[in-house]
């Protein structure tokens, strides 16, 4: 459970001191943070929750008319009418208590009427609807005195959820090589043809030459 800061906060002004150790999307994760330290005994008057980049936020809950304006007086007036009664019911005698309680109500809720009526004529329909305005932060972070900021980020590591700061820097991965498109198998291109070579007269070979025929031998008986 959280428990309240034993140290005075200061009667000026002042920018908040220390160490961030966690920043959180809503004010309700912050809570929960610091309650996690207070359960684990850290000394939490150390710890400031701080809401950064601040803006004010209005939101229309709805249309406003004549009939909700003079709803909204009468309970309004009756209100005042019943405490007004009641107040003077102590100072009537005993047998006459609840006769002042209920005109009370019933003037006071007349008068709450009437007087919610003019006011809404007055503003002459410039602003003919209800809303209700706060003011929220984009981010709560969660600062640490520098002297106890190492062991509040280690226990906050147990809980889960928020984000740790200083934030953990992302792995440099290694830029990959795309690989180069392998080309088409291309098929070998036919021989270029080359074109007979006409051999020049001299280098022509000579024509062979034919040999004539030997004599046949003369018979000696002859």
């Amino acid at each position: 459970m959280s428990l309240n800061r034993s140290t005075r906060p200061p009667a000026v002004p002042t920018p908040p001191r220390g160490d961030q150790i966690a920043a959180y999307d809503t004010y309700l994760e912050a809570q929960k943070a610091v309650d996690h330290l207070s359960d684990q005994e850290f000394p939490v008057q150390h710890v400031t929750i701080v809401g950064t980049d601040l803006r004010m936020v209005e939101r229309v809950t709805g249309r406003l008319t004549y009939s909700r304006v003079a709803l909204a007086g009468l309970a309004s007036g009756a209100w005042f009418g019943l405490f007004v009664g009641i107040l003077l019911s102590f100072f009537a005698a005993p047998t006459g208590g609840g006769s002042i309680i209920f005109p009370a109500i019933a003037i006071g809720a007349a008068f709450g009427i009437l007087f919610s009526v003019i006011s809404y004529a007055f503003t002459g329909g410039k602003r003919d609807f209800t809303s209700a305005s706060q003011i929220v932060a984009s981010q709560y972070a969660v600062l640490c005195e520098t002297e106890h900021a190492h062991k509040a980020r280690a226990l906050l590591a147990e809980l889960r959820g928020g984000r740790p700061w200083p934030p953990t820097p992302p792995v440099a991965q290694q830029p990959s090589v795309p690989e180069q498109p392998t080309p088409p198998s291309q098929e070998p291109a036919p021989p270029a043809s080359t074109p007979p070579t006409s051999t020049p007269p001299s280098q022509q070979p000579a024509p062979p030459t034919s040999t004539p025929p030997a004599d046949p031998p003369a018979d000696p008986r002859g």
